[in-house]
C-alpha cells in the first residue's frame, strides 16, 4: 500500500515509520522456528551417565535469541521465581555478548547453569511467553540460560575469573556482619549468593561431606553433571561465601553456638530428606528402596562411576519405580543405566496428571521405560530369603478432583494382578527432616513438620531467623527453593539494616 508521507506531519510520519519497522521486525522474528536442543541418541546415552542434552551452539543461541519480541511488559519475568531480567540477558545473547548475558543472569540468580538444566521453564517463565497467544512455541529461555552460563563457566575456567555480578548498592554498609545458612541445597546457595552480594560475611553449614544438597545427591549426572554443581559452588566461594562441611546443626552445633560465634542472621534450608513409604504389606522386603536412598547411593556415593567407586547397590534386572514426579523419572532412568532389562514407572494417576517435566517423561520413554499409569501397588511378595520377587498391583480410575486440583484415583474392584520384580524404588515424596526444627526452641512448626514462615519475607517465628525450600514447602522444585532463598536474603538484609544501622 502506497503512503503519501506529505499528508503527515514530520512527527506523525516518523512515528508511523517506527511502528511499521517494529511490526515488520516482530513478524520476521516470530517466523523463526524454535531451536531443538541437541542430545545424545537413546541407544548411546543409556550406556552410561553422560549428560543427555548437549547444549546450543553459538549460532543456534543467537538465532533463538532473535525470536524474543522484547515485549514492553515482559510477562516471562512474572513467571520466574527469582525475577531474572529475561529480555535483558537474551538481548545480550542476540548481540553476541555472551559474558554480559551471564552477568545479567547473575544479578538475580546465583545458579544459572543449574536452572538452565533442571528448572521447569515450561510451567514458569516460558508458560507466560507472548508466543502462546500466537499459538507458537515460546522462546527457549532455559536453553539460552544454560548457554550463557556455560559460556561464562568456560571463560572462568580458562582465565580463573570469578565472573561475579557487581555488588549490590550499599553493600559496604554490611561489611563485617556475619550470617549463616543451614544446609547447602539450592535455597541456601541462593540465599548465600545474595547475602554475599549485599556485603555480608556468609557461612554455609552442611551436614554431609558433599555440598549442594539435592543438586548433588538427588539429580543424576545425566541430567545435572557434578562438574556444573562444583563450578557454581566455586563461583560462590569466589564472591566470599564460606562453606563448612560435616557439621550437623542441632547435634554438633546449635543456633546458640553460632550466635556466640558472632552470627547475627540465619537461614534454614535443610530440605526434606526423610523418605515416605506407602505402608503396604511386604514393604520391608530386601530390594525395596526409597528414591532418596537409591539416588544417594548412585549420585553422592558415586555408584555411577563403577568400578572406580564400588558402592554397594542392587543392580536389578526388573525394576519398578513407584511415582510420577521428577525424582521417580530420575530413579527409573538411573535403573536403565545400571543395567535393568525391564524398568517400569508405576503411577496411580494418568500421564496428564503426572508432575514430572514433559522432557523427562519423553526421555524416559525414548530410553525404553514402560509406563504403567492408573496402577497402584498394594502388596510386595518376597521369596524364601526375604527378597522381593513380585508386586501386586491394582488398576485405578480417575474420580473427582482432590485438593491439588488433580482428579483423585479410585481403585477398581477385582483388578489386581502380579508383576515380577527384583527391585522396587519408592518415589512418592519426602518429609522434612525434624532434627533442626526440634533443636531450635520457639521455632513454629506445622503439623506436617514444615517450618512456618511469613510467605512475603520467609521469616520464621523467631526474629532474624528465616527459612525456605523443602523444609518450608515439604517438596518443590529447585527454582521455587531458590526463590525462597532470594526473598529471605532481601528480608534479612532489611532486618539487619534496621537492627544494626550503619554508623
Amino acid at each position: 500500500m502506497a503512503v503519501d508521507f506529505q499528508d503527515l506531519s514530520a512527527d506523525r510520519g516518523q512515528k508511523w515509520r517506527e511502528e511499521l519497522r517494529a511490526a515488520l521486525a516482530a513478524r520476521e522474528r516470530s517466523a523463526l522456528p524454535r531451536v531443538k536442543m541437541p542430545e545424545l541418541a537413546p541407544a548411546e546415552r543409556i550406556k552410561g551417565f553422560r549428560e543427555v542434552n548437549s547444549g546450543l551452539s553459538e549460532e543456534m543461541a543467537v538465532r533463538e535469541a532473535k525470536r524474543c519480541l522484547d515485549c514492553i511488559t515482559p510477562s516471562c519475568v512474572s513467571g520466574c521465581p527469582v525475577g531474572i531480567n529475561i529480555p535483558g540477558f537474551i538481548k545480550r545473547i542476540e548481540a553476541g555478548d555472551f559474558l554480559a548475558a551471564a552477568r545479567k543472569l547473575k544479578e538475580t540468580n546465583a545458579l544459572p547453569a543449574v536452572c538452565g538444566r533442571v528448572c521447569p521453564q515450561e510451567v514458569q517463565c516460558e508458560s507466560k511467553c507472548v508466543y502462546h497467544k500466537m499459538k507458537k512455541p515460546p522462546v527457549a529461555v532455559g536453553y539460552l540460560e544454560r548457554f550463557a552460563s556455560d559460556c561464562e563457566r568456560s571463560e572462568r575456567s580458562e582465565r580463573g575469573a570469578a565472573g561475579a555480578a557487581a555488588p549490590a548498592p550499599g553493600a559496604e554498609a554490611a561489611a563485617g556482619c556475619r550470617v549463616a545458612a543451614i544446609g547447602s541445597g539450592p535455597a541456601s546457595l541462593t540465599f548465600a549468593g545474595q547475602m554475599a552480594r549485599f556485603g555480608y560475611r556468609v557461612t554455609v553449614f552442611e551436614a554431609l561431606h558433599e555440598l549442594a544438597g539435592v543438586l548433588s545427591y538427588g539429580i543424576p549426572e545425566f541430567r545435572l553433571p557434578k562438574s556444573i554443581v562444583r563450578s557454581e559452588i566455586a563461583y560462590l566461594e569466589a564472591i566470599g561465601v564460606a562453606f563448612e562441611r560435616n557439621v550437623i546443626v542441632g547435634k554438633t552445633l546449635s543456633i546458640d553456638d553460632m550466635k556466640r560465634q558472632g552470627f547475627q542472621g540465619f537461614f534454614i534450608g535443610s530440605g526434606a530428606g526423610l523418605p515416605k513409604f506407602m505402608h503396604i504389606p511386604g514393604e520391608n522386603a530386601i530390594g525395596i528402596y526409597s528414591s532418596n536412598e537409591y539416588l544417594t547411593r548412585v549420585n553422592l556415593m558415586r555408584a555411577y562411576q563403577f568400578p572406580e567407586y564400588d558402592t554397594p547397590i542392587v543392580r536389578g534386572r526388573r525394576v519398578a519405580v513407584i511415582g510420577g514426579g521428577n525424582t521417580a523419572m530420575d530413579s527409573v532412568r538411573t535403573a536403565i543405566r545400571l543395567g535393568a532389562e525391564k524398568a517400569m514407572i508405576v503411577y496411580r494417576r494418568s500421564e496428564e496428571e503426572m508432575p514430572a517435566r514433559i522432557e523427562e517423561v519423553h526421555h524416559a520413554k525414548e530410553e525404553g521405560v514402560e509406563f504403567l499409569n492408573l496402577t497402584n501397588p498394594v502388596e510386595y511378595v518376597a521369596d524364601a530369603s526375604g527378597r522381593v520377587k513380585q508386586m501386586r498391583v491394582q488398576k485405578m480410575e480417575l474420580g473427582a478432583a482432590d485438593d491439588s486440583g488433580r482428579r483423585r484415583p479410585v481403585a477398581i474392584d477385582g483388578s489386581e494382578y502380579l508383576i515380577d520384580v527384583d527391585t522396587v524404588v519408592v518415589g512418592v515424596g519426602t518429609d522434612p527432616n525434624p532434627l533442626i526444627p526440634r533443636s531450635i526452641p520457639g521455632l513454629e512448626v506445622s503439623k506436617w513438620g514444615t517450618i512456618v514462615v511469613d510467605e512475603e519475607t520467609m521469616g520464621t517465628s523467631l526474629p532474624g531467623v528465616y527459612a525456605g525450600g523443602d523444609i518450608v514447602r515439604g517438596g518443590a522444585t529447585v527454582i521455587l527453593a531458590m526463590g525462597d532463598g532470594k526473598k529471605a536474603a532481601e528480608a534479612l538484609c532489611d532486618f539487619l539494616s534496621r537492627e544494626s544501622p550503619p554508623a
